[in-house]
């Protein structure tokens, strides 16, 4: 493996020493030790920042499955390394927080940055991976690991269902993803990212292509909490507020914004795809807008606010894939302007979200409080934590001369210049892409307004708290400073991005819009003049200003009072109906009885091969090839039979267990005049020891009582019995006439042949079970270690009246 490799599972291998580092560093804060680990990974992919701003690439592979087209390719562009700055960078921040934030006497922190690194891992992951499959592998990791983040205070009952919520949403959404991969593998065979893009032509002549998008864009969509799945992320808030600062303001939610642009040159220029992103991320953006507005928790506010941040950019994205339509056009890259502004505008998200999330953390662990009914008068009191709020919430309100300001008027700018697109019916309806933008702006900065003054401002009352309020210890502040810092940087002197990691961006996006060896035009500048995109923004400052003062009026309406989503209805009665539907299946499913699972079982069986066998018209028997049976044999099978169907009769234990063996001994006859002594031997001992050791332990066992089966139970025992042995003979009948009408030779044949020259051995039965199929003996004493582990741990086990509390 490559170094790139080894960096990107790093941080999994330092997950596996934490909890050595937690037991036997006592004295330090494991965070110190993890903090190492994301500031190396930030630092080392700095240095590609030359690389990909000058439109070239990196690429390592490593082989896993090459038969299936599965390999671990590691694959930097510009997109990938914006993701993987993101990802370490605001990591090191979360990390220094949360040294100071979780105490290392009363928090089990071993847990916490196993989970952490397990999903700072399985980001960089998927951001790296070019193979759709690998990514699909570490997709599902951040699912997983966010759960576990999210539910880290899981004695608290709104943490385990928040964490349930995500996993169930987000997992569900994967697997659609997973479907829309196999159908990308189908039209194009391969799993390769790149190659998807240079095939592209057998993607859009498709008739898959549509199915494909539509199931790759709900993976998208749940993960990046787009309506209507956005649902899970204000639970999700439960989770410590370090972990609230990184998955959903800097790298989960935006993995779903990374395969939207990551597969733009796939699907970019179709109407579908137009549509959908520009539809749903406008409706996410204004539905996130206004129900932040209605919230009374700090991080209420902040959810709220982050889905409307990301239905802003998807709804960018999708704007900008009409650049893909125009690719044939004079000047193309006109269109693009909205993907640039998405691109600058995840860079701004994150570093004024990430400050607010820390901010309100600061707030929550010095007060004991985010209700902003009991908040008031702390900037007297924290003072630099309302330095750090006010920058991050004029940033996200679009002021300036913060960062926000200029991705806020650049979308207003790229919806406006929408309406110049010709096609899409864009004629019609791009008229209410600005309009829907500009609504969604007055509610932002109407709640970035509530939830300042609510916070800072007015007369701080401490009978309010349990605590006695302060300010933060300097630790806890350096990481929203910096954020902070960021914010404003980046405002003042934006183009120190342009084509450092926007400009790559863009690129990557967007190839096909340019011509070899041609760059974007990347410039952003504070002031644009007096135009219609600055009466935008002096509208939305005046109409939220107006709403805020007006706030005693509405705030007493059912709009204000009511907090919850009303899409956690459906969810919740939607989990409703399957807990009690599957209780329903569990009560007639699980009946205590194994002869009921067996039946279960086996009438599936019965139906999935008789149908199957049915469907490809399987079903054949051929005589002309049937040996000549010798009068003996006759006579072995008939005892065979006899005893066989003796044992349902008998009723004494001894007995049953003689008969047993008999027809054991009698299936080695069979095996020693088919001339197979091996498998007579092995049957003749396995024989011998089973009936010793039931009659040694069933002597010892009370008297057999005659079970009572109604009738009707006889019969379907019965009914199954006589299925499964016409189904195994037909099976056995059908293989055989259907290899001699196809002219197929036996596979004996083959082990015959090749059992010495690739396997070394004479003896074929040993040979096919060690080499042959040599993977299914070694999961079958993989079984057994597993069996043998539980049976240690049952043994080793000592309750202590304690482990459900």
């Amino acid at each position: 493996m490559t170094v790139l490799h080894w960096v990107t599972i790093s941080p999994f291998l330092l997950a596996i020493l934490v909890p050595f580092l937690f037991k036997y560093a006592k004295r330090i804060h494991t965070g110190w030790f993890v903090l190492i680990l994301p500031s190396v990974i930030f630092a080392y992919f700095l240095q590609y920042l030359s690389i990909t701003s000058m439109g070239n690439f990196v690429e390592h592979t490593v082989n896993w499955v090459p038969s299936l087209g599965i390999n671990f390719t590691v694959y930097i562009d510009g997109l990938s390394l914006l993701f993987l700055l993101l990802i370490s960078g605001i990591g090191s921040l979360v990390v220094l927080y949360s040294i100071f934030y979780l105490s290392k006497k009363t928090e089990k922190l071993n847990n916490f940055y196993v989970y952490l690194l397990m999903f700072m891992g399985a980001m960089l992951g998927v951001v790296i991976s070019d193979n759709l499959i690998v990514l699909y592998v570490f997709w599902e990791l951040t699912s997983l690991a966010s759960s576990l983040l999210i539910s880290y205070w899981f004695t608290r009952e709104k943490s385990t269902y928040g964490a349930l919520k995500s996993m169930l949403i987000t997992v569900l959404g994967g697997f659609s993803m997973l479907a829309g991969f196999s159908l990308l593998y189908v039209m194009t065979g391969t799993f390769s990212i790149r190659e998807i893009i240079a095939n592209v032509d057998l993607v859009t002549a498709s008739s898959l292509f549509l199915p494909a998008m539509i199931l790759i864009l709900l993976g998208a969509f749940t993960k990046s909490a787009q309506f209507p799945f956005h649902i899970w992320l204000p639970d999700a808030m439960e989770a410590p507020t370090p972990v609230s600062a990184y998955l959903h303001s800097a790298t989960m939610v935006k993995a779903g914004i990374y395969l939207v642009a990551r597969l733009t040159p796939v699907f970019g220029g179709a109407a579908e795809w137009f549509w959908l992103l520009t539809g749903f991320g406008l409706l996410t953006l204004i539905w996130g807008s206004v129900s932040a507005v209605r919230q009374k928790d700090l991080k209420g506010i902040l959810a709220f606010s982050t889905i409307s941040q990301l239905g802003l950019i998807m709804s960018l994205l999708g704007v900008g894939s009409a650049a893909v339509h125009y690719v044939d056009s004079p000047d193309p890259a006109y269109y693009a302007l909205p993907v640039m502004v998405a691109i600058f505008h995840l860079i701004n998200h994150a570093t004024f979200k990430g400050s607010l999330f820390m901010a309100v953390g600061i707030i929550d662990h010095e007060t004991g409080s985010r209700d902003i009914r009991k908040l008031g008068g702390l900037m007297a009191i924290m003072p630099i934590t309302f330095t750090v709020s006010l920058v991050g919430l004029a940033s996200m309100a679009g002021l300036p001369p913060f960062n926000g300001f200029l991705s806020k008027e650049m979308f207003f700018t790229a919806l406006l210049r929408s309406q110049e697109i010709g096609t899409f019916n864009m004629q019609t309806f791009s008229v209410i892409l600005p309009i829907v933008a500009w609504i969604a702006s007055i509610f932002t900065f109407l709640y970035c307004l509530i939830m300042f003054t609510k916070t800072f401002l007015g007369k701080f009352k401490p009978e309010n708290f349990k605590v006695k309020v302060h300010e933060a210890p300097i630790g806890m502040l350096i990481s929203p400073i910096i954020l902070a810092s960021l914010v404003i940087i980046f405002g003042l002197f934006p183009n120190n991005l342009s084509y450092s990691l926007i400009e790559p961006a863009m690129r990557s996006i967007l190839p096909m819009v340019l011509e070899p060896g041609d760059m974007f035009e990347v410039n952003i500048s504070m002031w644009h003049g007096f135009n219609m995109e600055l009466l935008m923004t002096i509208g939305v400052v005046a109409i939220a200003t107006l709403l805020y003062l007006l706030m005693k009026k509405w705030a007493k309406t059912r709009f204000y009072l009511g907090e919850r989503d009303l899409l956690n209805w459906f969810y919740d009665s939607s989990l409703d109906g399957v807990i009690k539907g599957s209780k329903a299946v569990t009560r007639f499913q699980m009946t205590g009885l194994l002869r009921d699972y067996f039946a279960y079982m086996i009438i599936f069986m019965i139906i999935l091969f008789t149908y199957t066998m049915y469907s490809y018209d399987a079903f054949a028997i051929d005589t002309t090839n049937v040996s000549y049976i010798d009068p003996y044999m006759w006579l072995i099978f008939g005892m065979l039979t006899l005893a066989t169907l003796s044992v349902p009769f008998i009723h004494n234990r001894m007995t049953i267990v003689i008969v047993v063996g008999v027809i054991g001994f009698l299936l080695a006859l069979v095996f020693v005049v088919f001339r197979a002594p091996d498998l007579a031997l092995t049957q003749l001992l396995i024989e011998t020891v089973t009936v010793c050791l039931f009659m040694i332990v069933f002597y010892h066992l009370p008297e057999l009582r005659k079970e009572k089966a109604k009738t009707r139970f006889n019969f379907i025992n019965l009914i199954i019995s006589a299925a499964v042995g016409i189904l195994i003979t037909a099976l056995s009948l059908s293989s055989l006439a259907l290899g001699n009408k196809a002219g197929m030779e036996s596979i004996s044949q083959y082990y015959i042949e090749n059992s010495k020259t690739l396997a070394g051995g004479y003896n074929m039965v040993n040979v096919i079970l060690v080499d042959f199929r040599g993977l299914d003996t070694m999961l079958e004493a993989l079984v057994l270690g597993i069996a043998a582990l539980g049976i240690v741990v049952l043994i080793k086990l000592r309750m202590t009246g304690r482990e459900d509390v």
